[in-house]
Parts: structure tokens; sequence; C-alpha cells
């Protein structure tokens, strides 16, 4: 299909006085607050009334609000800093006091007691985290490694053993392993 030259300014002839109806129309036609009023299914816009100073304060107050004047909120901001501060006041006294040597009464120390069966098959994890478990030591990573480190990972008794607290690493291990 060929398009003409004429065909084409028709086309662009009609498009511009369409556009240019639609425009004038728009334009000149009722905007939306004369729309509101004129449409009879529409609600009317309520007017606001301007409240005073008492009718503001207290419907506020019965929403729950509270309400402050400038010099009243300046009082209390004045407040609240100067709490801070004693906060930090007393808050230094006490890491100062805290910093000095207290003689303190010792408080009893409390040894734990377990017995570990060890049977055929465990490793020094295994014990260690046994000896974990029983509060007889911390870690059972460094336990195991110091085992290893002894060259003892394969030496390990099977048998009842009374273990305590107060034992080094070195007294359990040589109390659990064959040396």
């Amino acid at each position: 299909m060929e398009v003409k030259a004429n065909t084409m300014r028709s086309f662009a002839g009609g498009i511009i006085l369409a556009t240019s109806i639609l425009g004038v129309v728009y334009f000149s036609g009722p905007n939306e607050a004369q729309g509101q009023k004129d449409a009879p299914d529409q609600k009317e816009v309520k007017t606001v009334e301007k409240l005073s100073t008492a009718e503001m304060k207290s419907q506020l107050t019965a929403e729950g609000y509270v309400i402050h004047k400038k010099a009243e909120w300046d009082k209390q901001v004045a407040a609240v800093k100067t709490a801070e501060k004693k906060l930090k006041e007393a808050n230094k006294k006490i890491e100062e006091n805290n910093s000095q040597p207290q003689t303190e009464v010792p408080a009893e120390k409390v040894e734990y007691r377990m017995i570990l069966s060890v049977s055929e098959g465990m490793t020094g994890s295994d014990v260690g985290q046994a000896l974990v478990q029983g509060k007889i030591i911390g870690n059972a990573l460094e336990f195991s490694n110091l085992v290893e480190s002894k060259g003892l990972a394969n030496a390990l008794r099977p048998g009842v053993y009374e273990i305590k607290s107060g034992m080094t690493m070195d007294e359990i291990i040589s109390t659990i392993f064959k040396q």
C-alpha cells in the first residue's frame, strides 16, 4: 500500500483538529471544585472551623497528647541533661571504686569430681569433651592438642578413673594415658 502526500496531510490535519477540540473542551469545561458542588451524588466538602487555643488543647489532651509551652519544654530538657550528667558522674565514681584493690574474703573454691569411664575406641577428643561436660577442664580442643603434642593419641587406657577439677592437664593425661 502506497501512502500519497495528500493522504498523509489529511491524516495529520485530522489529528491536529481532534487535539484542538479536546484541548478546548478540557480547558473550558467545569473544574473539579465546581463539579463537586454540581454533582448530586457526591458528598459535600466540610468546612473546617478555626479552633481557639483552648479548644485545640482540650481536644489534644482528650486524645492523650501532652502539651507544653516552650519554656516548660526547655525546663524539662535541662532537667534531663542534668540527670544524665549526674548519672555519668556516679558511673565514673563506681568505676574508680572498682579499680581500687578490694580486700574481699575469697569465696570457697568449688572442686568438681567426676568418674570417667574410658572404653575401647574412645579418642582424646572424646575424653576432652567428657572432661568439659564434667567441668574439669575448660577447652576440649586444647586438651586434645596437648595429648597429640605429647604423642599419646593412641595410648588411651580403657578403665574407670576419678578426675578432680584441681588437677592439671598433665596430671589428667598421666592418669588416663599410658606413658
